[in-house]
C-alpha cells in the first residue's frame, strides 16, 4: 500500500492541481488512518518527537480541509449535504482540544467518502464515447474509382463514397446504386429497407447488402449522427441529478442537532457536553451504511446481467413509476426471424427449405440469413448453388440440384393456401411454380409481457411503448405486452419530447428503455436511461445509467427489484444508526457522554449500520 500512495503522489505532483486534489480526495483515509495510528502510539524521529495530539490534530486537518471544500461544493449546488456536521464537529473537538475525537471523526468521514466514491465509480457515460465511436473516416472514390480512406471531416459535400457491406454509412448522402440497410437503430424498423438509386440515406444507418455509392449531401458536422450527437449532450446537460439519500436525511436531521446542542449549552451554561452532541451527531450512519447498502445493490445487479452506472442511479432506479419502452430490439428480437411458412399442397417442406436455404447462403442479406436459419433448424437438406444472380430488394434466383429455384418478393397474387399475415413475405418458386411462402417479423421476446407484469407487481405505474415503427406493428406490440398506451413512428426528438412530458406530470422516476441510436437522446435525459446493450456498444451504451448485459429484457425487472431492495435496506440501515445517534446525542447532552466517548460510540453504532445494510433484501423477482 505505502509503495502505491508513494507512486501515486509522485505522479500527482508532476501534474496540475486538479490532479493534486483528485489524489488527495481519493488517498486521504490512508492518510488520517496512518496519522491516528502513529498518533495513538507516538513518533519519534531524532530528537524531535510528535505527541499523539499532533498526529491527530493533523489527521483531523486533512478530514477538514475536504470536508469544508465538500460542503462549499454542495452550497453552490443548492443541496445541504451531510458533510456539515462533520465540519461543525472536526471544528468543535478541535476548538476543545478533544483530538482523539477529531481524529476518529476524520477516520469516518474518510471511510465514508472512499465507499461512495467506489460506489460512484467512473462509469458513467460521456459525449466522447460516442463521438468516438461514430465512424471517423470514409472511402471516398478518386477519378478512376478507387476508394480512398479519408478523414470524415475532409469530405466535402457532392464527394463519392463507397459503403462496404456491415459498414455504417458515415455521412448522409444520395445513392448513386441501390442498397439495403439496417435502419433499426435510427427508426425502431426491424426489418431491412430497399433503397433504390437517387433516393436519400441517412448517416448511422448499416449497409446489410454489397457495396454502395452514394453522394454526400451533407459533411460530418451536419450529419444526421452528428446532430444526434447534439441532441445527446443537451440532453445530458438538463439530465435531472439524484438528490443523494444522506443528504435527504441530513436536512432534517441537521438543524435538529444543532438545536439540541445549542440548548444543551445554555441550560448546562458548558460547552462541552455541546460539543458532545455535535459529535454524537455526525451522520456516520448516514455516510458509511447507505453506500455500503447501494454497493451492495449494484454488484448484485451485475451478478443479474444489469450493469447500474453509479449509486444514484440506483437509488433513482428505485423509484420507478414510469417506463418508457422502445420495440425494437427492446420487447422484440432486433431483427427478421421466419415466424410462419405455408407450402403448396403435395410438396415436401424439409425439401422446399433446403433448396430456399440452399440458394439463400450466397447472400450476405439479412433475410437471407433468417431464412438459412430457419431452414437449418427444420433440418433441411442444403445443396450447392450455382448460376446465382441477385437483384436488389427483389430476391435471388440459381440453378440448384437441376432446379431453377427463386427465392424473394412474391411476382404473383397468392393462392389461398398462402394465407399469411406476416410483415415480410418471402415467397419460394421452383422451376417457376409457387410452392412456399414463409412470413417474416420481428417476434416479441418470450419474457416482454412477464416482465411488464412484474414491473407492475413491483410498484411501476404505468408502461409505455414508444417507437419509430409503425402505427399497426407497434400497436400489436403494446397490446401483446400489456402495455399502458403506445406512441408510434416517433422520431428522436419526438421521442425526447414525450419524455420530458413525462417527468413534468409523474411523482417519481421517469425510466427510458432502448437499445438505438434514436434512443440515446431519451436515455441521456431520463432520470433513468437503460440500454439493451448485447446488441453491441451502440450510441444508447454510452448514454444510458443502466445497461441490460444479457439480451432479454427480463433483467429490468430484476433490476428494480434489486434497486429497490437495496435502497430499502439502505433507509433501515440509516433510520437505524440516527436512531442510536440520537440516543448517543441525549446522553452526550446530560453528561454521560463527552465528545471521545461520543466518537467511539459512533464507531459502534457504524458497525452495526453496516451489518445490517450488507444483509441482502429477498428478491421478489427471480432472474
Amino acid at each position: 500500500m505505502a509503495q502505491v500512495y508513494a507512486r501515486h503522489l509522485t505522479a500527482a505532483i508532476k501534474c496540475k492541481n486538479q490532479t493534486m486534489r483528485d489524489f488527495f480526495e481519493r488517498y486521504w483515509f490512508v492518510t488520517a488512518t496512518v496519522l491516528g495510528l502513529v498518533g495513538g502510539l507516538g513518533f519519534q524521529a531524532g530528537n524531535i518527537t510528535i505527541g499523539a495530539d499532533i498526529c491527530w490534530g493533523l489527521s483531523g486537518l486533512v478530514g477538514l480541509i475536504l470536508s469544508i471544500r465538500w460542503l462549499i461544493d454542495a452550497i453552490r449546488e443548492g443541496a445541504l449535504g451531510s458533510d456539515v456536521l462533520a465540519v461543525i464537529s472536526l471544528l468543535a473537538t478541535a476548538i476543545v482540544g478533544e483530538w482523539l475525537a477529531t481524529a476518529v471523526i476524520a477516520l469516518m468521514l474518510a471511510s465514508g467518502r472512499a465507499l461512495e466514491t467506489w460506489a460512484e465509480g467512473r462509469a458513467h457515460a460521456q459525449l466522447g464515447a460516442l463521438l468516438k465511436r461514430a465512424p471517423q473516416t470514409a472511402s471516398v472514390l478518386d477519378a478512376s474509382g478507387n476508394p480512398q480512406t479519408t478523414p470524415l471531416d475532409a469530405v466535402t459535400i457532392g464527394t463519392h463514397i463507397l459503403v462496404r457491406s456491415g459498414e455504417v454509412v458515415p455521412l448522409d448522402g444520395k445513392l448513386v446504386t441501390a442498397g439495403t440497410f439496417d435502419e433499426s437503430a435510427l427508426t425502431g424498423e426491424p426489418l431491412p429497407v430497399f433503397r433504390a438509386a437517387n433516393t436519400e440515406v441517412a448517416s448511422g444507418v448499416v449497409n446489410t447488402d454489397g457495396g454502395v455509392e452514394l453522394i454526400t449531401t451533407a459533411d460530418s458536422k451536419n450529419s444526421t449522427y452528428a446532430s444526434l450527437v447534439r441532441l445527446v449532450a443537451q440532453a445530458q446537460a438538463e439530465s435531472s441529478h439524484a438528490v443523494r439519500l444522506a443528504n435527504k436525511w441530513a436536512v432534517r436531521f441537521v438543524p435538529f442537532a444543532l438545536l439540541l446542542a445549542a440548548g444543551t449549552w445554555i441550560i448546562t451554561g458548558d460547552y462541552h457536553p455541546a460539543v458532545a452532541v455535535i459529535v454524537a451527531a455526525t451522520p456516520c450512519p448516514l455516510i458509511l451504511a447507505v453506500p455500503v447498502a447501494i454497493i451492495a445493490g449494484m454488484s448484485k445487479a451485475a451478478g443479474k446481467g444489469a450493469i447500474i452506472k453509479g449509486g444514484a442511479a440506483l437509488e433513482q432506479l428505485a423509484r420507478a413509476k414510469v417506463i418508457l419502452l422502445d420495440k425494437t430490439g427492446t420487447l422484440t428480437h432486433g431483427g427478421p426471424q421466419v415466424t410462419a411458412a405455408v407450402f403448396a399442397p403435395g410438396t415436401y417442406e424439409p425439401e422446399i427449405l433446403g433448396l430456399a436455404g440452399s440458394l439463400e447462403q450466397q447472400s450476405p442479406h439479412v433475410v437471407a440469413q433468417a431464412i438459412v436459419g430457419y431452414a437449418t433448424l427444420a433440418k433441411a437438406p442444403f445443396s450447392k448453388a450455382n448460376d446465382v444472380t441477385e437483384q436488389h430488394g427483389v430476391g435471388l434466383s440459381g440453378m440448384v440440384d437441376g432446379h431453377r429455384v427463386r427465392v424473394g418478393q412474391p411476382a404473383t397474387d397468392l393462392p389461398e393456401w398462402a394465407n399469411l399475415t406476416e410483415s415480410l413475405l418471402v415467397a419460394i418458386e421452383v422451376d417457376g411454380q409457387l410452392v412456399g411462402l414463409l412470413g417474416l417479423d420481428d417476434p416479441v421476446r418470450e419474457e416482454s409481457r412477464q416482465t411488464i407484469a412484474a414491473l407492475r407487481a413491483i410498484g411501476v405505474e404505468r408502461m409505455l411503448l414508444v417507437s419509430g415503427d409503425r402505427k399497426t406493428t407497434v400497436e400489436a406490440v403494446a397490446a401483446t405486452v400489456g402495455a399502458d398506451g403506445f406512441y408510434a413512428e416517433c422520431t428522436p426528438e419526438q421521442k425526447l419530447e414525450l419524455l420530458r412530458a413525462e417527468r413534468f406530470k409523474t411523482k417519481g422516476t421517469v425510466v427510458a428503455v432502448g437499445d438505438g441510436i434514436n434512443d440515446a437522446p431519451a436515455l441521456a435525459a431520463a432520470d433513468v436511461g437503460v440500454a439493451m446493450g448485447a446488441r453491441g456498444a451502440t450510441a444508447a451504451s454510452e448514454a444510458a445509467d443502466v445497461v441490460i448485459v444479457e439480451d432479454s429484457i427480463g433483467h429490468l425487472a430484476v433490476a428494480v427489484d434489486i434497486a429497490q431492495g437495496a435502497r430499502g435496506r439502505a433507509l433501515q440501515a440509516s433510520g437505524f444508526g440516527m436512531t442510536l445517534a440520537v440516543v448517543a446525542m441525549l446522553l452526550g447532552a446530560v453528561g454521560v457522554l463527552g465528545a471521545t466517548q461520543s466518537a467511539i460510540t459512533q464507531e459502534f453504532i457504524d458497525a452495526g449500520a453496516i451489518l445490517w445494510a450488507l444483509v441482502p433484501p429477498r428478491s421478489r423477482i427471480k432472474a
